[in-house]
Order: structure tokens, then sequence, then C-alpha cells
């Protein structure tokens, strides 16, 4: 079963309804032992980035997420979820992040409008079965006023450009993370979950 983690931010309805579409059942949840047995664990996200950490820590999820990614559950961070794996923010202050992949959190400092809201285009760093089916130049939907500036672009799967080249897609292990919406960007953004879901089964 894929869990998607309920700590009273994120658009937890379209996620599941998305992995729905995709063909995989998933069960909404902010209960520890439920978070602790599942296969994968969808970690979604809008909103500020402190707020969601602190949210994270209440109810023990944020240690719950962490055991289940040691044992090797497959764990997939999206929007701010994915900014969540970094390991701090600078978003209305610095906060301390999951700590799953080496890096920070910072503003966009492109000279562009803030936030990015809209359709962009990926550029494949690296194949991955997290992108199977998606296609160097395919569009996804984001909407973010911060980006990932990891400290290796080991981890990097795709990057796209708003003024300059930030993450979209991540991966260190069993830890994957999205900076756009794949339960707003239609057909591909499915193929993204499916892909999730398939690699939660293995």
């Amino acid at each position: 079963m894929i869990v998607i983690i309920d700590y009273g931010v994120g658009n937890l309805s379209s996620v599941k309804n998305g992995f729905a579409e995709a063909g995989f059942s998933t069960a909404v949840s902010s209960d520890p032992e439920l978070i602790a047995a599942a296969d994968g664990l969808v970690l979604p996200g809008v909103g500020a980035f402190g707020r969601a950490m602190e949210n994270l820590r209440m109810g023990g999820l944020h240690s719950a997420v962490l055991s289940s990614v040691r044992r090797g559950v497959p764990l997939l961070g999206i929007c701010v979820g994915m900014q969540m794996l970094f390991e701090r923010s600078e978003e209305m202050g610095d906060f301390a992040g999951l700590g799953l992949i080496a890096g920070s959190v910072v503003q966009f400092n492109s000279g562009l409008k803030v936030p990015q809201v809209g359709w962009n285009q990926l550029v494949i760093r690296r194949s991955h079965p997290l992108l199977d089916g998606i296609k160097d130049g395919d569009y996804f939907y984001f909407v973010h006023s911060y980006h990932g500036l990891p400290a290796t672009d080991v981890d990097l799967l795709a990057t796209a450009d708003y003024g300059l080249h930030f993450p979209a897609v991540v991966q260190k292990g069993n830890i994957y993370g999205v900076q756009f919406h794949p339960e707003k960007s239609s057909g591909l953004g499915l193929k993204i979950l499916d892909n999730f879901g398939r690699l939660a089964a293995c």
C-alpha cells in the first residue's frame, strides 16, 4: 500500500486521485504505524517549508518517515515535499529539512517573475525507471518560489530552466522528489505516479 502522508499541508485528494487514475490504491494517513507499514510513501506539499516541517514533526511523523526510508521504503516528495528532502531552506527564515538530499532550498534570483506558475520543460540528466516514458523536453506543471540547490549533481535526474537551471527531479537510492505537480500535469504526470507505484511494488 502507498501511503500519502497527511501532515496538514498538501493537496491530498488531488494526489490520491492522480494515483487512482494511474491504477494504484492509496491511503491518506497521519498514523505513524500505518506509515511504518507502507510499501511506498508520498510527501505532498503546498505552502511554506518551515510550517510543513513543523507539522511533520508533530505526532511522530518525522521519525516514522525517516525510519521507513532507512529500511528501504521508497519515498516520493512532491513540490514542497521535494524541498523537504533537502537539509535546509531559507524560506521565511532558516529551517532544517529531512536531510535526505545534500543541499539547501533557496529563493529564485533569476530576474523572472516569482513564483514560477505554469508549464515548463524537463531537461533529463540521466535515465531512471521513475522517468520511464518521459522524454527530454516534456512539459510539467510547476508552482513555486523556491528551488533546491543540491550539493552535487549526482542526485539530479532532471532539471528545468527558469532563468537558471534548477532541480526538477531528484533521486538518491529509494528517495525521489519532483518539484512539479504530477497530479496536475496531465498524462505525463500520471506516468510519473505510475512509475513510482511500480517502484514501490518491487
